[in-house]
């Protein structure tokens, strides 16, 4: 891992993900961009002879802007374990999810870390959050971290996956981080029947994933709720008191993504503990 992308809007939610982030790129050696976005300027018309109402003093912006970034500089830099990140700062104007593709794609980041307060109810079923969006369209994984998750220090994970031959992505991603932290591995098998036809062809598969990508310390368990697979991931991590979910994404969009949903990013719309999503190559 080169380089870790941490989207920010100065929130302390915001900020708890650069934390989490700093973690990463201190045991990986990966060097830290932050970015933010100035979102409003995509809203703002597009004829000049219009005035953007409430639009307010745009040097007063971006200076406030630098200077929340030497803020979080000064602060992460203050910790001892955070003393040789090299950090990056950077400025976008946009729509939040278009830039951090667009930014993604130009720096070759290797990971994007972003905090999540997800949605709810309707605002959930018509607009979604913005990490939602984030990872449905990232060329990278991407971590989902909730407000609230604490320190990230993972020791046991789950791995939801179906065990489809897509899927060997994300544990050979895993094994690359169990080189940072020995976490114990607890793959759920998402319940596919026409794949499978015995507990014990579900564990071989599991155990070649393994053995082909270097992942240490597996476990298998079996998925039988095929209605609300989100609700059993969820369930299960609590009942394993996992400290990260990691999923392989098929990045659905347009009419499959309104029809069928995803359940990545179901999962790290709810969850407590961070959730890697990482895409189907």
């Amino acid at each position: 891992m080169k380089k870790i992308l941490v989207p920010t809007d100065f929130s302390v939610n915001a900020k708890h993900a650069l934390h989490v982030a700093a973690t990463i790129a201190a045991k990986s050696h990966a060097r830290l961009a932050i970015l933010h976005t100035n979102t409003a300027i995509a809203y703002a018309p597009v004829l000049p002879e219009y005035e953007f109402a409430g639009m307010y003093n745009m040097k007063d912006y971006y200076d406030m802007a630098a200077d929340e970034f030497r803020h979080l500089k000064q602060e992460l830099i203050t910790e001892p374990k955070f003393a040789k990140v090299e950090i990056d700062t950077r400025i976008e104007e946009g729509l939040l999810h278009s830039s951090i593709r667009r930014v993604t794609e130009e720096d070759g980041a290797d990971l994007i870390v972003m905090g999540t307060k997800g949605a709810t109810g309707a605002l959930e079923f018509f607009v979604g959050s913005n990490t939602e969006k984030v990872i449905r369209t990232a060329p990278c994984p991407v971590l989902a971290v909730p407000e609230n998750s604490g320190e990230f220090n993972p020791k046991t994970v789950v791995l939801a996956s179906t065990l489809d031959k897509d899927q060997e992505h994300a544990f050979r991603y895993l094994a690359e981080w169990q080189k940072y932290w020995h976490f114990k591995v607890k793959v759920l098998y998402l319940n596919n029947p026409k794949a499978f036809s015995s507990k014990k062809q579900i564990d071989e598969a599991s155990a070649t994933f393994a053995e082909r990508t270097g992942l240490q310390k597996v476990s298998t368990f079996i998925n039988i709720n095929t209605f609300n697979e989100e609700s059993t991931i969820l369930d299960f991590a609590r009942q394993e008191e996992a400290d990260l979910i990691v999923m392989a994404t098929h990045q659905r969009k347009g009419v499959t993504h309104l029809l069928f949903g995803s359940v990545v990013e179901n999962t790290a719309n709810h969850s407590s503990i961070p959730v890697l999503s990482v895409p189907v190559r």
